[in-house]
């Protein structure tokens, strides 16, 4: 049964403190474009939200790299961050780092530019990023120094490192650099002297931008004023026991708070308790700087005890709450994933960590996968991403303000969550009923009471008859919104974008919530309503707005549908897309003025300005046109070939001796089979590809087991572990363009999974583990997928 409420109601409360400008980006390391004030950033002095989403380089094959950073920015980010892995460019002493091929991070922040894309260095020199030593190659890791200390004989280290750094970087920084911040190292918890340390280091060998910053949570000790402290938020995580439930520390993140702190990343690597709700601390971290985060989970990487698996509503859902609370830049962790580019390089029991990680695998189920697939984040995220850069202007200067009545605790499964940001006069209505794990309820008679201070009249009544809230709602409303001169009190929908013709009134878009009416409140006049779809209705005059109380007005949102306003002089189309379709939205705006496409397959934009589709076979591409006010078929060919998905040919399988029931562990935690492991006890399958067509391709392999790695001609090029999902593998990007020659001997080899291995699955994946009396082994299907790219025609 649906969960009875009463009206929610809220009253807008104003920044405590005045608006100040740091010495930082301001007054030292001034830039063209990108500037900060303490309650939000500024692009060429206009109040925005950036998105910085984390790929790294070198993780990545070079050849990939242009078109990964375009779907990036056609996801919605702004701003790529990656680090610079020193494990990876100096593996040996006395030999100089390597910056060739995939380790060129020059040319990577020249690509990053041409995408569209500001940088953030993250320069370490210790990075964490789930790699061997934290990033500091073995010769630094056994030096006879005091790490990440201003140890002398230390920062000689780094000194040259960082030396190396600015050699290949520092003619692409300064003040109209697309470098418009560098992070010191990462997760520094109590030597703020030593940042300051590093920044001038940093500053001396040319690695210079407007913003210095720094890992805040666990409670860092961070030096005044010197860097702006960033925070982050995962949904579920690897690093916590396998026999530990969903942890405080996680749960959070479903509910609109003023903490910003988190003492649950990386606490394993460190002595921090995790600890539950606290008392909500002001809105801003910093009296110095806004609230800003680098690390909200694009997805989780997996370990081998505890093998997490968020959905892309999971994920978005942490995110959104990230800009109800009053989020100044959102920043994600993993955005893109990749592959380690050598064996041994990953964070493991053998390098002394408390966790045991793929060799190569860092697909960390991000939006864009390690083989540049889809995953599940992008839709709902690049839907929030476009929302900000519409209206990012308008929301960046507002303060976030909790309701009276709120969750106390993360056990609440009852209470609405939801929160204001606002003006006094204006402002949005976040509404997020969305967390993994344990099941949420319908939440019935929902209406909202918004009292805006310096807004003239009533309080704010929405919507005009209750509604019911259910599972999976991600809403962002607005309030007293003017657009195109027409005003609306108010709308059941979330805006996505604003989209401007030649000669024609601004057109709002606007999502459908599933479920909900979408209702405006306006006094405007309504001048037509029409179906949007030229596939649905090609004469496009079908009437579906209907008024059932005065200054209210009911959009059919069961397919696309527009509707025309006029106020006194202002006109605007208002454009409403049903949450049916939400996951095939896509808006474009790289190359110029935002477009609206609807596409299920990767779109970007190309460097020539064109849309580009990545798609196995004819993709469905779709734009709306404001001149014609509905949606065309848009013309695409294919540049490259492409056959679809074919099936592999899988030879008679060998198995190997029955597995044990433990490979060992670490401080309680369960470790991985060695590679002579998976030799003894893994089933070998040989794989027969079909032939190459010429276009990018990618394995898929649906299975079940333990642990699986994929070897060509005896090299094992690829590993996983089991969590319930295929396993998708990018055929071009193995260990170099010549690793799969004409004709090759692939094996996939999957150790079975113990009935008793001391692993945790997510909740389908332990299903199917529990279906089993004995070891669990299974190969579903294997295909290749080559997927063309297809190109807009004018």
């Amino acid at each position: 049964m649906p969960l009875q409420t009463a009206r929610f109601t809220v009253a807008h409360e104003p920044w405590a403190e005045p608006l100040t400008r740091p010495a930082m980006g301001t007054e030292v390391d001034r830039h063209e474009r990108i500037s900060l004030t303490n309650r939000y950033v500024e692009r060429r002095g206009i109040p925005v939200i950036p998105v910085s989403g984390e790929l790294h380089y070198s993780r990545v094959p070079r050849a990939e790299w242009s078109e990964r950073l375009r779907l990036m920015r056609s996801g919605g980010v702004t701003v790529v961050a990656s680090y610079l892995i020193w494990n990876h460019h100096q593996p040996e002493a006395g030999v100089a780092p390597s910056f060739e091929g995939s380790l060129d991070a020059a040319a990577f922040v020249r690509t990053a530019a041409d995408a569209g894309l500001d940088v953030v260095l993250r320069i370490g020199p210790w990075i964490h990023g789930e790699t061997r030593n934290g990033g500091f190659p073995d010769w630094v890791q056994a030096a006879p120094v005091a790490h990440r200390t201003d140890d002398p004989a230390y920062l000689a280290l780094v000194d040259d490192w960082f030396a190396a750094l600015g050699a290949e970087l520092a003619h692409l920084c300064g003040p109209t650099s697309n470098v418009i911040a560098i992070q010191l190292d990462n997760e520094l918890y109590d030597q703020p002297g030593h940042l300051v340390t590093l920044k001038r280091m940093a500053r001396r060998h040319g690695l210079v931008a407007p913003l210095y910053t720094a890992t805040a949570w666990g409670g860092a000790e961070l030096p005044d004023g010197e860097v702006l402290p960033l925070y982050g938020g995962y949904g579920d995580g690897f690093w916590v026991d396998a026999d530990h439930a969903w942890d405080t520390t996680f749960r959070e993140h479903f509910f609109f708070s003023h903490t910003w702190d988190d003492p649950g990343i990386g606490a394993d690597l460190r002595t921090h308790p995790g600890i539950g709700r606290r008392p909500e601390t002001p809105r801003l971290p910093s009296a110095s700087f806004p609230a800003a985060t680098c690390e909200l989970g694009g997805g989780m990487a997996t370990a081998y005890h505890r093998r997490p698996l968020l959905s892309g509503a999971d994920v978005a859902a942490v995110a959104h709450n990230k800009i109800g609370n009053g989020s100044g830049w959102q920043g994600y962790y993993m955005y893109a994933g990749g592959l380690n580019p050598a064996p041994g390089l990953q964070e493991s029991h053998a390098s002394e960590y408390p966790n045991d990680l793929p060799e190569f695998d860092y697909d960390f189920h991000a939006p864009i996968g390690s083989a540049g697939q889809l995953g599940g984040g992008h839709a709902p995220l690049r839907r929030q991403h476009a929302f900000l850069a519409a209206f990012g202007e308008r929301l960046a200067p507002m303060p976030s303000t909790l309701p009276a009545h709120h969750p106390t605790d993360v056990d609440d499964v009852s209470t609405l969550r939801w929160a204001l940001r606002s003006d006094g006069e204006s402002g949005w209505l976040f509404i997020t009923w969305q967390q993994p794990h344990v099941p949420l309820g319908p939440v019935a008679d929902v209406q909202f009471e918004i009292e805006l201070a310096d807004a003239a009249g009533s309080p704010l009544v929405l919507p005009s008859t209750p509604v019911t809230v259910e599972p999976g709602t991600i809403a962002h409303w607005p309030l007293h919104l003017e657009v195109g001169g027409v005003h609306l009190d108010w709308a059941t929908a979330s805006p996505l974008t604003v989209l401007h013709g030649a000669d024609a009134a601004p057109t709002l878009v606007l999502v459908a919530e599933a479920g909900i009416p979408v209702e405006l409140a306006t006094s405007a006049e309504l001048l037509g309503a029409f179906a949007a779809d030229a596939t649905t209705d090609a004469a496009g005059t079908e009437p579906v707005a209907t008024s059932p109380a005065p200054g209210i007005l009911l959009v059919d949102a069961a397919s696309p549908h527009r509707i025309e306003l006029a106020q006194g002089d202002g006109r605007l189309s208002v454009l409403v897309l049903p949450a049916a379709s939400a996951d095939r939205v896509w808006v474009l705006e790289a190359n110029g003025a935002p477009r609206l496409v609807l596409c299920d397959d990767a779109v970007f934009e190309g460097d020539d300005g064109w849309l580009a589709v990545r798609a196995p076979g004819t993709p469905d591409v779709r734009e709306y046109l404001p001149l014609l006010g509905r949606f065309e078929p848009l013309v695409v060919a294919a540049e490259t070939p492409g056959s679809g998905r074919s099936p592999v040919a899988v030879g008679e399988p060998r198995p190997g001796a029955e597995p044990p029931s433990s490979f060992g562990e670490r401080h309680g935690r369960a470790s991985a089979p060695s590679r002579d492991d998976v030799a003894r006890f893994g089933t070998a399958y040989p794989l027969t590809l079909p032939a190459p067509t010429g276009s990018r391709r990618t394995l898929e392999i649906e299975w079940a087991g333990d642990v699986a790695r994929l070897e060509v001609d005896g090299v094992v090029v690829a590993d996983r572990f089991w969590d319930g999902t295929p396993w998708t593998i990018g055929l071009d990007a193995l260990a170099g363009p010549d690793a799969i020659g004409p004709d090759p001997q692939i094996v996939l080899r999957i150790v079975p999974l113990h009935p008793d291995a001391a692993v945790r699955l997510p909740e389908a994946a332990a299903a199917r583990r529990a279906l089993v009396d004995g070891p669990l082994l299974a190969l579903d299907a294997v295909t290749v997928t080559d997927t063309a790219l297809h190109v807009e025609r004018p």
